[in-house]
C-alpha cells in the first residue's frame, strides 16, 4: 500500500532537505540575502494549497477549507506530499490534511501515453462523442482507484454498451413504458425490494469512504441487475394481479438509483428523475 510505501521511506531514514539551489542551475524565486540562490521548487509550490484559500490574507475563509478532508495527488509526487508537506505544515504550527489519496496512472493498451508512441487518448474527444458521464462512468469504474489502469476503445465501447446503454438505460426505458402502459401509482414497496434498496446504499457508503468507487459503481449495478430479473420474473407486461406492484416496486428502485448515481454521474442522475417525473420515454445512452 502506499502508506508502507512512506512509512518505508521514513524507517529507512530521513535525512535534511535542502530549500535552496543554485541561481545558475535553476530559475525561481530568489532567496532574500542570498543573490546566488533560488528556492526549490516544491518549497514554492506545495504552499499554493494554503495560499490559494486564504492564508495569511483571509483567515476566515482559510479557516473554512483547511484542513482538507482529502488531499489527492498522483503516485510519482508522494515523497514531496507525504514527507515534505508535512514537515512544512508542523514547522508552521498548521493542522495537516486529513487523509491523502494517491492514484494511479492511466495506460493505453498496456503502454504508457507517449507522442512517440502516437497513443495519446484526448479525453475532451471522448466526451464530445461519447458525453460526460460516459466517460466518468468507464475511468471511475474500469480503472482501480489506487493502482495503475488501462485504457483500450474496445473496453470503452464494451462498458458503454454493456453497463449503460443496455444495462441502466435498459432498465430505465422499460420501467417508465411499463409505467405509462398500466398508468402505475406509487404505493408500499415490497420488502424484497426494500431490502435489496438498503443493502446498496449500506455498501455505497463503506465503498466511497474507502475511496473504492469503482467497488461502489458496481454495487450499484448489481441492484440494476436484481431490478431487470425481478421485472422478468414477474412479467408486469401481462397485466397480472400484482403488476401495479412490479412497476411500483421498479419505480422506487429506479429512484434510489439515480440518487446514488449521482456523485458518480450526475447528469444521468438528474435524467433519471426527470425521466421517472414526467413520465417520458427518452434513450439515456443510445447503443453505439
Amino acid at each position: 500500500s502506499k502508506k508502507n510505501e512512506v512509512l518505508g521511506m521514513i524507517e529507512s531514514g530521513l535525512e535534511d532537505v535542502s530549500f535552496t539551489r543554485s541561481k545558475e542551475k535553476y530559475w525561481s524565486w530568489p532567496v532574500p540575502g542570498d543573490e546566488n540562490q533560488v528556492f526549490y521548487v516544491w518549497q514554492d509550490a506545495l504552499p499554493n494549497y494554503i495560499s490559494a484559500i486564504g492564508y495569511a490574507g483571509d483567515q476566515e475563509k482559510f479557516k473554512k477549507f483547511w484542513p482538507a478532508d482529502i488531499h489527492c495527488i498522483g503516485k510519482d509526487i508522494i515523497k514531496f506530499h507525504a514527507l515534505y508537506w508535512p514537515a512544512m505544515l508542523l514547522s508552521a504550527d498548521l493542522d495537516l490534511p486529513k487523509s491523502i489519496f494517491v492514484h494511479g496512472f492511466i495506460n493505453v493498451a498496456g503502454q504508457k501515453m507517449s507522442k512517440s508512441f502516437g497513443n495519446i487518448v484526448d479525453p475532451f474527444e471522448l466526451v464530445k462523442k461519447y458525453g460526460t458521464d460516459a466517460v466518468r462512468y468507464y475511468l471511475l469504474r474500469e480503472i482501480s482507484p489506487i493502482e495503475d489502469g488501462d485504457f483500450t476503445y474496445e473496453k470503452f465501447e464494451q462498458r458503454y454498451n454493456g453497463d449503460l446503454a443496455l444495462g441502466i438505460g435498459n432498465l430505465v426505458a422499460r420501467t417508465i413504458a411499463l409505467a405509462i402502459k398500466l398508468n402505475v401509482s406509487q404505493i408500499k414497496i415490497t420488502f424484497k425490494i426494500n431490502k435489496a434498496v438498503n443493502a446498496t446504499i449500506k455498501d455505497c457508503k463503506k465503498y466511497l469512504e474507502d475511496f473504492k468507487f469503482n467497488e461502489a459503481l458496481k454495487s450499484i449495478w448489481e441492484l440494476i441487475g436484481f431490478c431487470d430479473k425481478y421485472i422478468n420474473e414477474e412479467k408486469p407486461w401481462e397485466v397480472k394481479k400484482n403488476a401495479n406492484q412490479v412497476v411500483s416496486d421498479s419505480l422506487f428502485a429506479l429512484q434510489n438509483i439515480a440518487n446514488l448515481l449521482y456523485p458518480f454521474l450526475p447528469e444521468t442522475s438528474e435524467k433519471i428523475k426527470q425521466l421517472i417525473n414526467q413520465k417520458k420515454q427518452e434513450a439515456l445512452f443510445p447503443r453505439i
